[in-house]
């Protein structure tokens, strides 16, 4: 049987826009991750990479961020082969993050 790692939110839900769920799940051993929860970079989960890349969502700058920010940790073999959908759905939330909080 089958471990399930799932959060409390379908795709980038109300209850908490930092999840999304995977079109195409993650087999790790013997559990299945369904969602994956990013959580808000600070300077040292962003070292190594231009801020540049990030925004635009430079795929090579994606692989390595997202295992720094995404519970459960992804490896960067798993970021590697996630699929298209699923990818973009993460670097649409890491964009998020870059994005200054409008004042009222």
């Amino acid at each position: 049987m089958m471990a399930r790692t799932k959060g409390t939110a379908n795709k980038a839900s109300s209850q908490n826009e930092n999840v999304v769920t995977l079109e195409n799940p993650i087999k790790r051993g013997d559990t299945l991750i369904e969602t994956i929860t990013l959580i808000k970079p600070n300077a040292g989960t962003l070292r190594g990479v231009s801020l540049q890349d990030v925004a635009t969502s430079d795929v090579n700058a994606l692989i390595k961020v997202l295992p720094r920010m995404t519970y459960p940790s992804l490896t960067e073999h798993e970021v590697v082969n996630l699929e298209l959908p699923d990818m973009i759905a993460l670097a649409g939330q890491v964009i998020g993050f870059l994005s200054p909080t409008s004042v009222c």
